[in-house]
């Protein structure tokens, strides 16, 4: 029986199922989802990205950056290899005051949802949160509250 949901991860939500923080109950809660769990190649250089720099400043040893990349590399996400389209992110700009990233991703989990509608978009940011409510995308927040 396949997945009845798909979930595009932002930087964030992967970072919190890698790394104990107050959001992982719930990322680890989204992982074992019967859904397909999507991620984009800019989730994956923020995620090494972050974890590198974890390690540079001694937040994290090198056994546990290792630890985590395993983990990712093992966790259930698919890479989709797809751009959000300029004009979405132009449109969306003007929507919402989203940092670059986190427009980048908002603008792709809306062109995702044209051909993916029961897509949500699983993020721990407030303003990226409040923006895909806006667009219509189903999401989990950081105090566990669902909408769609």
């Amino acid at each position: 029986m396949p997945p009845d949901s798909v979930l595009y991860w932002d930087s964030s939500a992967v970072l919190s199922a890698l790394i104990k923080d107050r959001h992982s109950d719930q990322a680890w809660e989204s992982a074992r989802k019967k859904a397909y769990h999507l991620i984009s190649s800019l989730v994956v250089a923020e995620v090494h990205a972050v974890l590198n720099r974890m390690n540079r400043e001694g937040y994290l040893a090198d056994i546990l950056v290792k630890a985590a990349l395993e983990a990712f590399s093992q966790g259930p996400w698919r890479l989709v290899r797809l751009d959000p389209l300029p004009s979405d992110i132009a449109s969306l700009a003007r929507k919402w005051p989203l940092r670059g990233a986190d427009l980048w991703h908002l603008a792709l989990a809306v062109r995702l949802k044209q051909d993916l509608p029961e897509l949500g978009l699983l993020a721990f940011d407030r303003r990226l949160n409040a923006a895909a409510w806006g667009e219509g995308l189903w999401l989990s927040v950081g105090d566990g509250s669902v909408g769609r």
